[in-house]
């Protein structure tokens, strides 16, 4: 018989790295080894949450497998996330805000949960300035990634977007027409480049941020875990690009 992990062990590992409890924190994540062993997705919910007490909690509920150009609609209230099971039952469970993109919205609760995601639709790309990605860098942000790698952080795409969009984004003539349903039921029309299909080697990252202290990586009951503050891995995302745009292509 399996032992439970102990939940508080992600409380643990956020006081270690001082994600501050009125900080903000998006979650990366999946589940599966964690409910393996006992754990629920509601409590790891709770959990993140009593941290955050006085914070913010954002996870991504990406959309790009179902809203498409054959089904160009999207739903704050009504379209589910693909992204795992954590982040359907925060969004429809806990949070109180879903900022509006066909593909890369994000949900969140929390004191600075409508600022972060209230514009993440003035963008014609999936990680804009104006998403939540984008305005992370001007708080004290950090990003988890739970039962995932730095592969999945999508923040690296904001600064690929930013120096070097023809390399990265799609051209302005494949941008393709979505409705936007916000949850009073207000319909905005949005023309979205979508990200180009190159094979991205984010982990080059990991290296270098941890030289300097600024990538942490553990396991929980044998699941990975890794946490990185969000301006630390911009600057760096930020630099390599400007060097060299390829950087992180194979």
């Amino acid at each position: 018989m399996t032992t439970p992990v102990d939940h508080r062990g992600i409380a643990t590992i956020l006081r270690a790295h001082a994600v501050p409890r009125d900080g903000v924190l998006i979650v990366h994540s999946a589940i599966a080894g964690l409910s393996r062993q006992g754990w629920r997705a509601e409590t790891i919910i709770d959990t993140l949450l009593e941290h955050l007490r006085d914070g913010t909690l954002l996870m991504p509920t990406m959309t790009w497998r179902t809203v498409t150009p054959q089904q160009p609609v999207f739903d704050e209230l009504l379209t589910p996330s693909h992204t795992g099971v954590l982040t359907e039952i925060f969004r429809t469970g806990h949070a109180t805000a879903r900022s509006l993109h066909p593909t890369h919205s994000v949900a969140g609760i929390g004191p600075l949960a409508k600022t972060l995601l209230s514009t993440h639709h003035l963008g014609s790309t999936p990680v804009p300035p104006t998403s939540p990605y984008g305005l992370m860098r001007d708080y004290c942000a950090h990003i988890l990634m739970l039962g995932v790698g730095i592969e999945c952080a999508t923040a690296i795409h904001h600064p690929e977007e930013v120096i070097a969009p023809e390399r990265y984004l799609r051209p302005s003539e494949e941008a393709e027409r979505y409705t936007l349903r916000a949850r009073d039921g207000l319909a905005t029309e949005h023309l979205l480049r979508r990200h180009r299909r190159v094979e991205r080697h984010f982990e080059k990252y990991v290296p270098l941020l941890a030289a300097r202290g600024q990538f942490h990586a553990g396991t929980l009951g044998g699941v990975p875990w890794s946490l990185v503050n969000v301006a630390h891995l911009l600057a760096e995302v930020s630099a390599r690009l400007v060097e060299q745009r390829d950087f992180h292509l194979a």
